[in-house]
């Protein structure tokens, strides 16, 4: 017991004795730091403080920035307008990379010895959009106004009020008429550029192998900032025929139309390339490279799964996914259905008809991919591949040379697919879409729907026809707008470029084309119907 309480005392005294320990430890270590920071420099010593004093900012300010963790629902609301954006992006991408298809189309369509310029005139010609639409454009095609036009500002995208990508009545800005779609402003203008500048690249076919290169660069500065707007603010900006009831889901007015009554005029007051028409015969241009104009419409194919599904703006899976396959079908039934047509009044399964058929589908179905079912895109894609064949006949027939059948495609079938809305949208009680138009006439529907589209596609006409009326003309008085003969029959690659697409082969440069062969793309292609029917 003794020796015990012997140890159990020795235990309390070192218990006891154990912060004098541990103050006399720490004592040591701060004297052995002293005498080692009075070896440092004086330098060295003066940052000791200074890093003491970043260490504590760094951490107050980490403090200071812990925010409250969002709620599951903020998380979603960000979540979706993620993807959105997302979407809207690859889409208008999509629609970008059509520009490309565009190129090689209209290149392989035209003769060799102009290759470079209307190859130039594609690739500049977005460039130019952008310019005019970021400028002016876009500000007066869809910021709150009249029923005529925008007059909020927006001009440049700069200092604007807006709050997107708020929605609804939580919107706040200067336009409403986008307040439907959840992605920021920037998404929403890019969007909108691509399709700005798909209308302006219609009209370069239609003026190919003769318009001075400079004149049509000014022509499109004053389509997209101007004229598209314009009839742009009255569908898709809130205007006059949107409160009117008219629809255009993704363009067939809004850009094939107005795209295609813009190369119309253009065409018309060119007038025909040299030899075109000659003793009431039309003679065939074929044009060089039939593969990369079957490239282009492959393209092209592909850039309209962006062009409509695209124009939802919002990640709906069953919208996207149904107005994809609306759109692929009434491509496909236009291309079979121009492939026969041609196989029976043009003698020949011609190529460049093929592949307007195809377009011509696509363009079709284009106002209404997102209100019909699958079928009657069939329909809608099939009456267009027709129509495509016997349109170029009819322009040929007006003395309007149209070296790719730009106003065939656009204009022609634009105009169909608008009808189309009024004789085959399903109404919005069906389940497929819930606000839109109203039922057509072939589905069970009235005279209304199809009444609104037509009164649509007379103003948006009238309105496009007048302002490039104006536009060429004016550009006819004031600098011509037509190379001369010599620089047209040498080519416009070299008169107006100074460089050739295909140095050292052998091109056609005589004025007379009796040597060119008798059969040939009728109104832009390799094969096609013989000169006299």
């Amino acid at each position: 017991m003794t020796v015990g309480k012997k140890k159990s005392k020795q235990v309390r005294r070192e218990t006891l004795n154990l912060p004098a320990a541990n103050f006399l430890t720490k004592v040591n270590r701060l004297k052995k730091l002293q005498r080692a920071i009075a070896r440092l420099t004086p330098s060295w010593q003066a940052c000791i403080p200074l890093a003491a004093i970043i260490v504590l900012v760094w951490g107050y300010a980490a403090v200071a920035q812990t925010a409250p963790a969002p709620t599951t629902e903020e998380q979603l609301a960000s979540l979706k307008v993620g993807m959105d954006t997302m979407w809207v992006m690859v889409a208008a991408m999509l629609v970008f990379f059509m520009n490309a298809g565009f190129c090689m189309l209209e290149t392989g369509f035209c003769r060799q010895k102009n290759a470079v310029n209307v190859l130039s005139k594609n690739l500049i010609v977005f460039a130019l959009s952008t310019i005019a639409y970021w400028a002016i454009g876009f500000a007066l095609m869809f910021s709150d106004g009249n029923g005529f036009i925008g007059t909020s500002g927006g001009f440049f995208l700069w200092n604007v009020a807006d709050n997107s990508p708020a929605t609804g009545e939580a919107y706040q800005g200067i336009f409403d008429s986008l307040n439907w779609t959840g992605v920021p402003l920037n998404a929403k203008f890019f969007f909108q550029l691509v399709f700005a500048g798909t209308a302006a690249t219609i009209v370069s076919g239609a003026v190919a192998e003769r318009i001075k290169f400079l004149e049509f660069l000014i022509f499109s500065l004053l389509l997209v900032g101007i004229a598209y707007p314009i009839t742009g603010h009255w569908i898709w900006g809130g205007g006059w025929l949107a409160d009117a009831g008219f629809y255009d889901f993704a363009g067939s007015t809004v850009i094939h139309s107005v795209g295609g009554w813009a190369a119309l005029m253009g065409a018309a007051f060119l007038g025909p390339r040299i030899g075109k028409y000659r003793d009431g015969d039309t003679v065939a241009m074929p044009g060089h490279n039939m593969s990369i104009a079957t490239l282009g419409c492959l393209i092209l194919w592909l850039g309209w799964f962006g062009f409509n599904p695209g124009s939802t703006m919002a990640v709906d899976p069953n919208a996207i996914a149904h107005i994809a396959l609306t759109t692929n079908t009434a491509g496909a039934f236009g291309g079979a259905a121009a492939t026969i047509t041609a196989w029976l009044y043009l003698g020949k399964p011609d190529l460049s008809m093929i592949i307007n058929g195809i377009l011509a589908g696509l363009v079709g179905v284009t106002a209404s991919c997102a209100w019909i079912n699958v079928p009657n895109s069939a329909i809608i894609g099939t009456i267009a591949g027709i129509m495509v064949v016997f349109a170029v006949t009819f322009f040929d027939n007006l003395k309007i040379d149209d070296p790719v059948g730009a106003t065939s495609v656009h204009l022609v079938c634009g105009i169909w697919g608008t009808l189309a809305v009024g004789l085959f949208a399903d109404g919005p009680t069906t389940g497929l879409y819930t606000t839109g138009p109203a039922a057509g006439l072939l589905v069970g529907g009235g005279f209304g729907q199809l009444w609104a589209q037509l009164v649509g596609i007379i103003s948006v006409g009238g309105m496009t026809v007048l302002l490039t009326t104006i536009f060429w003309m004016a550009l006819k008085a004031l600098l011509g707008i037509r190379v001369s003969a010599l620089e047209e029959a040498e080519g416009l690659d070299i008169g107006e470029h100074g460089m050739e697409a295909y140095t050292g082969f052998v091109k056609e440069t005589s004025l007379d084309n009796r040597s060119e062969s008798s059969y040939g793309a009728y109104g832009g292609g390799s094969g096609g119907r013989p000169n006299k029917m």
